[in-house]
């Protein structure tokens, strides 16, 4: 792929690396871009390795989308990347019926989720995309943390022949993985072991978490802390079997706390083993131009606050 270890890459750019790598491989894979193939990596790297395989649809996702189910249905296996709002919540009819319903195999990647949308502002931070994908039927809804487990995870979903979407944070992000690291949707990876709460976290906001369970470590309390790379389908076992021996389930993600990592966090417990939770996230409200520091600071999702959550201090008696 490159003689640069891919932790030194920025997330887009490995993105874009693996896509190479995978058309190379198989004439089938293709990618629709809606005029943002330089945000999401995929011009130059891409484009210039395949032209004749990129397909810009100009500021029409909802084309792009239909684009892409009919390559679908020809027997191609498309890519089509946008930002987060502009990949989801714009395009969330074509996505229901062109794609899921149809069960067509399109690959959807939404850049820049949440509050790493920076000064675009409150118009394009999309806070919901993980709770309404994973809502959607047909539907396997992805975030991860770092370049290794998103290589994997793309060339995962490029020999699944059903509707897959994924997050994708695209500057350079702490190492986590390595270049042997395995993807299964199935499993949760658990990233520190402890008996004093579970800490459940996804995507951009696992770097956070590690961090928040390392230095609650060198305090003396100790957290099960488990990755959670698929949101759909979950991981049901490894969340019932740590919340049975901690009591208490702290989840945080860089979404709304309805209806992404957290609701599927509640729904699991709530109808197998009643435990008290505290999502971390952001609490029904748009977002605004701002640093990241800032939007982690406001929605109290940085690294004291989880420590805070962990150790129990905002627990209802």
């Amino acid at each position: 792929m490159t003689d640069t270890p891919l932790h030194e890459l920025e997330m887009r750019n490995v993105y874009a690396l693996t896509l190479v790598e995978l058309a190379d491989e198989n004439p089938d894979v293709v990618v629709v871009e809606a005029d943002l193939g330089k945000a999401s990596g995929t011009i130059p790297t891409f484009s210039e390795a395949h032209p004749d395989r990129f397909i810009d649809t100009g500021v029409a996702e909802a084309n792009m989308i239909g684009i892409g189910a009919g390559l679908a249905v020809d027997g191609m296996i498309p890519f089509c990347a946008s930002f987060t709002c502009f990949a989801t919540r714009r395009v969330y009819d074509q996505l229901t019926i062109s794609v899921a319903y149809a069960d067509a195999n399109v690959k959807i990647v939404g850049t820049a989720p949440g509050i790493t949308t920076g000064a675009n502002g409150g118009t394009h931070m999309c806070f919901q995309d993980l709770a309404i994908m994973r809502a959607m039927p047909n539907m396997v809804v992805f975030s991860p943390c770092d370049v290794y487990e998103l290589s994997a995870c793309v060339r995962w979903m490029a020999q699944y022949a059903h509707p897959a979407y994924m997050q994708m944070i695209r500057p350079v992000q702490p190492k986590v993985f390595d270049r042997d690291y395995a993807f299964d949707p199935e499993t949760a990876v658990q990233l520190s072991e402890g008996d004093a709460a579970t800490l459940v976290s996804t995507g951009w906001m696992t770097h956070f978490a590690m961090q928040a369970a390392r230095e609650l470590a060198d305090e003396g309390v100790s957290v099960d802390h488990f990755h959670y790379v698929s949101v759909k389908p979950f991981d049901e076992e490894s969340l019932l079997e740590s919340a049975r021996k901690t009591g208490w389930v702290v989840t945080v993600e860089n979404q709304s706390v309805i209806g992404g990592l957290g609701g599927a966090v509640c729904e699991v417990l709530s109808e197998r083993l009643p435990t008290r939770v505290k999502r971390l996230g952001v609490h029904d409200q748009f977002g605004e131009v701002a640093t990241e520091q800032y939007l982690l600071n406001k929605h109290r999702m940085n690294v004291e606050h989880i420590k805070q959550a962990c150790r129990g201090e905002d627990r209802a008696s």
